[in-house]
């Protein structure tokens, strides 16, 4: 009988995580249904960076479905974010303490400003210096392609913004006691060469201004993170107190 129900169990998680993974789903088509209905003003605004469409060249015939899709598709993503996290919320929530539950549920609205925040840095500083220095850099003149540019503007956006939630996903490390303050201010060179790889490649430009302009939001997280280490570490301490009380 025992090991019927540890095979019912592990059916029930199974059929838990399909049915979250299904929602989650649902919801990233209904967003993106929604961003194709106002497709064309999201891509005018893709298109300001470079200067507008006179800036740029379509060279294949699949070219502006393709860039049409792909900026709906990520606009989708951007607003199915905060369900998407509630999912994943919703499928870890039964093997949850109490305690665990109040603050996991705390961290959605969190993530979803910090993803929200990668998206305007991105767009409204990253995006500003570092197409201008590719554009005019010495040589012919550059006139990019369509479905490249795209690409270029749409991969900085969301690498950006996923890295602002340095700081919330090593405040869940905290708290699970998988990392500490302690440690992450003794590993402070490591984390520098760390950041300094990561604006590096998120980056495409070999200038190193647009890399510093990464790299101080990024060790501005990391501090952050330090923070929320602490202050995770102080919970755990108090929790575990009282539970030996």
């Amino acid at each position: 009988m025992e090991n019927n129900s540890s095979e019912m169990n592990v059916l029930e998680h199974l059929d838990e995580l399909r049915k979250r993974l299904l929602y989650s789903l649902i919801s990233l088509v209904i967003c993106v249904i929604i961003a194709i209905i106002f497709a064309d003003y999201l891509i005018d605004i893709v298109a300001k960076p470079v200067g507008g469409f006179e800036k740029l060249l379509s060279i294949q015939i699949t070219e502006n479905i393709s860039v049409f899709f792909r900026i709906s598709l990520l606009a989708g993503f951007i607003m199915a974010f905060p369900f998407i996290l509630l999912q994943i919320f919703l499928f870890i929530n039964p093997g949850l303490k109490k305690k665990e539950r109040r603050w996991l549920i705390r961290v959605i609205p969190i993530a979803t400003i910090l993803f929200v925040a990668g998206v305007i840095f991105a767009y409204f500083v990253m995006l500003p210096v570092a197409v201008p220095f590719l554009i005019e850099f010495p040589g012919p003149e550059v006139l990019p392609k369509w479905k490249d540019y795209v690409n270029f503007v749409t991969g900085m956006i969301f690498w950006i913004a996923v890295s602002f939630e340095t700081p919330l996903f090593m405040f869940v490390l905290a708290k699970l006691g998988i990392v500490s303050a302690k440690g992450l201010i003794k590993q402070w060179r490591l984390a520098l060469v760390l950041i300094a790889i990561i604006a590096a490649v998120v980056t495409p430009t070999p200038d190193p201004i647009n890399m510093f302009i990464l790299m101080v939001p990024l060790i501005v997280l990391y501090i952050l993170s330090i923070i929320l280490a602490v202050f995770a570490g102080k919970q755990k301490q108090a929790e575990g107190d009282e539970y030996v009380s």
